[in-house]
């Protein structure tokens, strides 16, 4: 059973373990909010030992879309689809939140972003081939963000 994130009143819970997690919290309240706001939809995440198909189908298109394979453990996940898109979470101890958009259609948009939470560094992963902009969020401080487009079918 998926746990639904509060972006009113914001909790570090299932992310304790994070030497970020008030602002890995923060992070995930943020993405929650913007799925209510644009899609009316209620975010829910499962622990990793519960959203391991997720997890895994995010890791595959990491791995076969840019050979990258995350030293982080992945705290929590969660996945649904809205208005004919299949969206992906993945939310690591390091900070790191990580999202794949999966247009169903096939002419639609594909693309794998990743947000920093304040406090943390660029993985070593991502360095040397992503530069990130900087967002504010009132829930999540400063969010650093990039992404790339998917080419290949998942």
């Amino acid at each position: 059973m998926g746990q639904v994130v509060d972006f009113v009143n914001v909790s570090s819970a299932g992310l304790e373990s994070s030497p970020v997690a008030e602002a890995l919290a923060g992070l995930r309240a943020n993405e929650a909010r913007y799925f209510k706001n644009k899609y009316d939809h209620v975010f829910t995440v499962e622990s990793a030992d519960e959203a391991s198909a997720t997890i895994d189908w995010v890791n595959r298109v990491l791995q076969d879309e840019r050979g990258i394979v995350f030293a982080s453990r992945p705290l929590e996940a969660t996945s649904f689809e809205v208005e004919g898109i299949r969206m992906a979470y993945v939310f690591y101890e390091s900070g790191l939140s990580v999202n794949v958009m999966y247009t169903i259609a096939d002419a639609g948009k594909r693309a794998v972003g990743f947000k920093l939470s304040q406090g943390m560094d660029i993985p070593d992963e991502l360095a040397p081939q992503f530069k990130f902009a900087r967002q504010k969020s009132k829930l999540a401080g400063e969010i650093r963000g990039s992404y790339f487009v998917i080419k290949g079918e998942h």
